[in-house]
């Protein structure tokens, strides 16, 4: 039976919910109102009236400042907001995808063609290239051939796009990440 592995590529943001009304248990706090005029230190409870008359919220915005300071708000529409932000913050996200090209340090020059045609459509569809120089078993004495093939590369390339950074050498496998020029 073969083994499958499975990679999950899906980031998942913890929110730390603030503390609000009867929450709060610090005995002095700092008060700010709703419309971000500092009301000075005051007791939770004093604070707490404050915002019911007002039926709004007390939300606890600096646990560590000294003393704690909490402000007056409708806590709803502040996480709506906050949430509408963070869903636009996305939409404006860039997300590059990472097409992966294999090597080896005696490859032809017809199959070294190919590839960099292959490499040429990558870039031009908008991802980054990932050209991956494999060295197994002895052909790890020809480290040389290795970063020769990634310069050949990276001159026939250089019209479109510019590596990242140097050739880097991780174990058995040397590589190169290519970026379309701007």
């Amino acid at each position: 039976m073969a083994n499958l592995f499975f990679y999950i590529r899906e980031v998942f943001t913890i929110k730390q919910e603030l503390p609000i009304n009867e929450q709060i248990r610090f005995n002095e706090i700092q008060v700010i109102s709703d419309d971000g005029e500092k009301l000075g230190i005051m007791s939770s409870n004093k604070a707490l009236e404050l915002a019911t008359q007002k039926d709004l919220d007390l939300v606890l915005v600096s646990p560590n400042a000294t003393p704690p300071v909490c402000k007056i708000m409708n806590y709803g529409k502040y996480k709506f907001e906050q949430t509408k932000r963070e869903k636009e913050a996305k939409k404006k996200q860039k997300v590059y995808e990472v097409k992966e090209l294999r090597v080896t340090p005696n490859t032809e020059e017809h199959d070294f063609n190919f590839k960099v045609k292959n490499a040429r459509k990558f870039l031009e569809n908008g991802s980054k290239v990932k050209i991956t120089v494999r060295f197994r078993g002895r052909e790890l004495n020809y480290v040389k051939q290795g970063e020769d093939i990634l310069n050949k590369f990276i001159e026939e390339l250089s019209d479109i796009a510019t590596p990242e950074k140097k050739p880097s050498l991780e174990g058995k496998n040397m590589f190169i990440i290519f970026s379309l020029n701007k």
